[in-house]
């Protein structure tokens, strides 16, 4: 794939965005903050794609340099060396590739927002249960590696020792494009505990990635909900407090319902629930956009709907497999563990990549 048209044609983007930030006015509107805040964000996103093609250059002449001294070197010793750096080298051209890829396209509306994340058991019973509390586990331990802050809005867990229904949000710089194809029905092969006969049981969890919406984003007449009270319910569904602190928010219109029973208060419920019914509203409202603008891309990279079968994890061979991207890796544990780094790597590569080749068909 070319990509040095679309380079060239974007430096000269980058000097004017340099001039605009130099001779801004910020008393020239009301929202002059906002303004100026995107032409910053557009000149750091062009600067750092030009950056990278430039570093992408350099590393292609220097592993050409150093496969060339590999032909003509005798010296073992100095083989090993060679080829260290040949290694060291197409690393480092492979993340600046994949980086600069993804930085080519325009930025997602919801680029620059925090997320929220819901997972919850599909078919399988306990077992579903339990690996939903295995995916909630895996996504916090990726949050502590990256160093993204994470805020539990809702746990429900099961008398196994699974999980219900689990919320939580993820703060970090571009995380919606780090995280947003993790969205849909996550699929587990593995034989279950109590399991005499050494069965493999297939269960399936879902997982739903929202862009955090504010208040300013989606307008919700208050007119339009129908806010329930009751008593909050642990596993079992027993009574755990004696108020009807637990809260359910439904916006009428649309028929999407939240409830939060997470707090002790039923004002902080009732923010959670506001909280997950805007990042909901706004999803829903940015799929249809994508449907209307993009037909041609998300039948490429998937819908991200949480009905869509994404991935499948096969305990016994150890496999992950997403269904998407044909990729396959055996790294099951460690992914389990927080260490998605390269799975997720190869997913936004392959995403993007369709996406550039459709950009460019057009």
């Amino acid at each position: 794939m070319n990509l040095q048209p679309i380079i060239e044609k974007n430096r000269p983007l980058l000097t004017e965005l340099e001039q605009q930030l130099a001779t801004f006015d910020f008393g020239a509107t009301s929202n002059a903050q906002q303004a100026y805040q995107e032409l910053s964000r557009e000149h750091q996103r062009l600067s750092r794609m030009l950056g990278l093609w430039d570093d992408c250059q350099r590393y292609e002449q220097e592993l050409a340099d150093a496969k060339e001294m590999l032909e003509l070197e005798d010296d073992a010793e100095m083989l090993d060396v060679v080829k260290a750096e040949i290694a060291e080298l197409e690393q480092k051209q492979l993340a600046a590739d994949r980086e600069l890829k993804t930085l080519i396209l325009p930025p997602h509306p919801s680029e620059n927002r925090n997320i929220i994340v819901e997972i919850r058991p599909a078919a399988g019973g306990d077992e579903a249960s339990l690996f939903a509390g295995d995916l909630f586990r895996m996504y916090t331990r990726l949050a502590e590696q990256r160093n993204w802050k994470y805020d539990v809005l809702e746990l429900t867990e099961t008398e196994v020792g699974g999980v219900k229904d689990v919320a939580f949000s993820l703060q970090g710089e571009s995380i919606y494009r780090f995280m947003q194809y993790e969205s849909g029905v996550h699929r587990v092969q593995r034989i279950p505990t109590t399991e005499s006969g050494g069965r493999i049981h297939t269960s399936t969890v879902t997982v739903a990635v929202l862009p955090e919406a504010e208040e300013v984003d989606i307008k919700i007449n208050p007119e339009d909900l129908r806010i329930d009270v009751f008593r909050a319910s642990g596993p079992g569904g027993q009574c755990v407090n004696t108020t009807d602190s637990a809260v359910r928010v439904t916006h009428v219109p649309t028929g999407v319902s939240v409830a939060s029973q997470q707090e002790k208060s039923q004002h902080r419920n009732r923010e959670i629930a506001m909280r997950i019914l805007r990042s909901r509203l706004l999803e829903a409202k940015q799929a249809e956009e994508d449907a209307k603008n993009a037909a041609q891309r998300r039948s490429q990279v998937g819908t991200g709907d949480r009905s869509e079968r994404i991935r499948t994890y096969n305990f016994p061979q150890s496999r992950v497999s997403d269904h998407r991207f044909g990729i396959t890796r055996h790294d099951l544990q460690a992914i389990l563990e927080g260490n998605m780094d390269g799975l997720l790597g190869e997913i936004i590569s392959i995403a993007v990549e369709r996406r550039l080749q459709a950009e460019l068909d057009d």
